[in-house]
């Protein structure tokens, strides 16, 4: 069951996955506030494309503003009612990516950790009752039993990204223990579909196969990946939003610290993946197919950062929240090929490194 209207502010609104939250929540009536500061982390004309899908809705509105920057965020949380200014937060602004956070790490800490905390004191100041943090499986990195569990250790991070991470996921346990926050984590699984983040694998190799370039694998293509298609996880995301009903009233839950609240508040980390690990090389063959081209391969050693294989158990996003995902890998590919055929006068321009 939908819960009635609520005023939702949206963080990295531009962003492959935000803009798929953000479109379900206004499908679903709610208000949505978008942030993003549209960086060039990558192409800004992959942010313009998702974000002109939303602008015009009346429902959605748009600010840019970094979430490092607490003053500009400020004036976002301003109620002139003095009710809370939003029924919850949903962080999904960041800077991701293992090999490009090893180049530089500074920029990882500054939007993961700092924007976190600046949206979490928010939250806190203008009693904000519910915070649900992206988080990555990046996290299970070094981790040899598979699938992964939400209760493996996460504290030997192999990249600066899932450091940083890391730092935010405790960030949010401190502020959940300390104001009777509810707290959601949703740890996501190698997510990928129309529009993606060019840095991703299936982009690189859709638009190399395509171009007729290198592709370009690091080791010897028998890692494997637990490949989530976004659909899934922005309706994963928005059950994680609205799981358990409404939101501990903020008049009890940040009246004092110590006070408890009509429930219990929230804390939860949940991981959302297909739970069917594909092999890159098999994701290759299944491009091939569906291009109609062969990929000239261009092996690489692999990178210390990255993960050997990544498997999400999903049997606590299914037990809570009820949710499974829908998309078969092969139709989730076939879209991502559709979307590249139909854009490929830009998208074949799009920066995807090596």
């Amino acid at each position: 069951m939908v819960p009635p209207v609520q005023r939702i502010l949206v963080t990295g609104a531009a962003g492959f996955i935000a803009s798929r939250v953000a479109a379900l929540l206004l499908r679903q009536g709610h208000r949505v506030v978008g942030v993003d500061n549209l960086n060039d982390a990558y192409d800004v004309r992959l942010k313009e494309w998702r974000l002109a899908g939303l602008q015009g809705h009346p429902e959605f509105t748009f600010h840019r503003v970094d979430i490092a920057d607490r003053q500009g965020l400020q004036e976002l949380f301003q109620a002139p009612d003095g009710h809370p200014p939003f029924h919850a937060v949903v962080n999904l602004a960041a800077r991701a990516g293992v090999r490009q956070s090893v180049a530089d790490p500074w920029v990882y800490l500054e939007t993961n950790v700092t924007g976190t905390l600046n949206l979490l004191e928010l939250c806190r100041e203008h009693r904000v009752p519910r915070f649900v943090l992206a988080s990555t499986s990046s996290l299970y990195a070094g981790n040899d039993a598979l699938p992964y569990r939400e209760e493996m250790p996460t504290d030997r991070p192999l990249s600066p990204y899932a450091a940083s991470k890391k730092a935010a996921e405790a960030l949010c346990h401190t502020y959940h223990a300390l104001y009777q926050m509810d707290v959601l984590i949703l740890r996501y699984f190698t997510v990928y579909g129309p529009g993606g983040r060019p840095d991703m694998s299936l982009f690189r190799f859709v638009q190399w196969i395509f171009e007729g370039r290198p592709v370009v694998v690091y080791g010897d293509g028998t890692q494997s990946r637990d490949f989530t298609y976004v659909d899934d996880v922005a309706q994963g995301t928005v059950a994680a939003i609205h799981y358990a009903g409404e939101p501990a009233q903020p008049s009890q839950a940040h009246q004092d610290h110590r006070t408890t609240a009509s429930r219990p508040p929230i804390y939860e980390i949940i991981n959302l993946g297909s739970d069917r690990p594909v092999e890159l090389m098999e994701a290759i063959r299944l491009v091939e197919t569906l291009v109609g081209k062969e990929a000239r391969l261009e092996h690489r050693p692999r990178h210390p950062a990255d993960a050997r294989a990544t498997w999400a158990d999903i049997g606590k996003a299914r037990q809570l929240l009820g949710w499974q995902p829908q998309t078969s890998f092969q139709e989730g590919v076939e879209r991502l090929v559709a979307w590249y055929r139909e854009n490929r006068s830009w998208a074949r321009t799009i920066e995807t490194g090596t």
